[in-house]
């Protein structure tokens, strides 16, 4: 019998030790953000601090690493100033012609020292000591200009490896790129929106809600979790959600598919009750502050913002 008196105890403890950061996304990191999901977002002023890279995402993770934000990984392609610096031969490796010259420039000239005929085969008089000089500037001139030749051309060329694209040629584009976009008002009240709307179908368990808000990926993340929740007999209730302050990290396009990342800080209350309605988790009267990075996506010209990822402010 005393065993029995124990049994709701030891389930609440049980509900308690698994149901900390109970709301939509769990506290964690998951989703994807296109070609930008391992990479770190941009700072903002809400989210000085890097983000939480991802815990759980359908976008295979590049490898190797590199020397970035901590948790992330070199995109596939390196860009400009990030990683080791590139080679750089020695000068008469780059410039074998320009050596050979310079060098049998001179190698005569000092032979003609030594041999007794002078730099230049012997000045012997104002008129050859000005010629030597008129010669001096005509071959320095050439050597400069096919200097500068040569170092535009190779300029060219570094920048174009560096970006993998040919010289000149846009580091944007739909072909594998990604181009910046400009939000407009009604998009951020879009994101504000679906904010109160996700917490609100995620307290009743509305999986059709959920599932027109968010993209398959996410879905399948916030049908996980509320299944997990429900095998304990738990639920979780996100309540008085009160938008505070946003400020947008990134939006750009992949071809057809726009996305923004917004740093979104929020008041709610979130509390985890048992099968009973009794509040197991989190308080019904002290409300708490989040603050957490969600990037929504959506096609050009068709349908609305849905969302793909969120992840935890570092």
């Amino acid at each position: 019998m005393r065993n029995f008196r124990l049994l709701p105890i030891a389930f609440a403890v049980f509900c308690l030790l698994g149901t900390a950061d109970a709301r939509p996304g769990g506290g964690s990191s998951i989703g994807s953000r296109g070609s930008h999901t391992w990479s770190a977002p941009p700072r903002t002023s809400i989210t000085p601090g890097w983000a939480r890279p991802m815990d759980q995402s359908a976008t295979p993770r590049p490898s190797p690493n590199y020397g970035g934000a901590p948790g992330y990984a070199a995109p596939a392609r390196p860009m400009p100033g990030y990683g080791a610096p590139a080679y750089r031969p020695s000068y008469p490796v780059r410039h074998p012609f320009l050596s050979g010259f310079a060098g049998g420039f001179l190698g005569a000239g000092f032979f003609g020292l030594l041999s007794g005929h002078g730099m230049m085969g012997g000045m012997t008089g104002g008129t050859s000591f000005f010629g030597f000089l008129f010669q001096v500037l005509i071959i320095g001139g050439l050597i400069a200009f096919v200097l500068r030749l040569f170092g535009n051309r190779r300029q060219n060329q570094m920048s174009a490896s560096s970006t993998g694209m040919p010289a000149g040629a846009s580091p944007f584009g739909n072909n594998g790129g990604s181009t910046p976009v400009t939000l407009t008002n009604d998009d951020y009240t879009s994101f504000q929106r679906l904010l109160l709307d996700i917490q609100a179908a995620w307290s009743a368990q509305n999986m059709r809600a959920l599932a027109s808000m968010a993209t398959p990926e996410m879905t399948g993340y916030f049908n996980a979790q509320l299944s997990e929740l429900a095998s304990r007999g738990a639920r979780n209730i996100v309540s008085n959600v009160q938008f505070q302050r946003g400020d947008l990290s990134e939006a750009w396009r992949e071809g057809n598919l726009t996305y923004a990342t917004v740093a979104m800080r929020y008041a709610m209350t979130d509390v985890t009750t048992d099968s009973m309605g009794n509040v197991i988790d989190g308080s019904s009267t002290e409300p708490m502050t989040v603050t957490e990075l969600w990037t929504f996506v959506r096609a050009d010209g068709r349908g609305n913002w849905i969302l793909s990822a969120i992840q935890q402010a570092g």
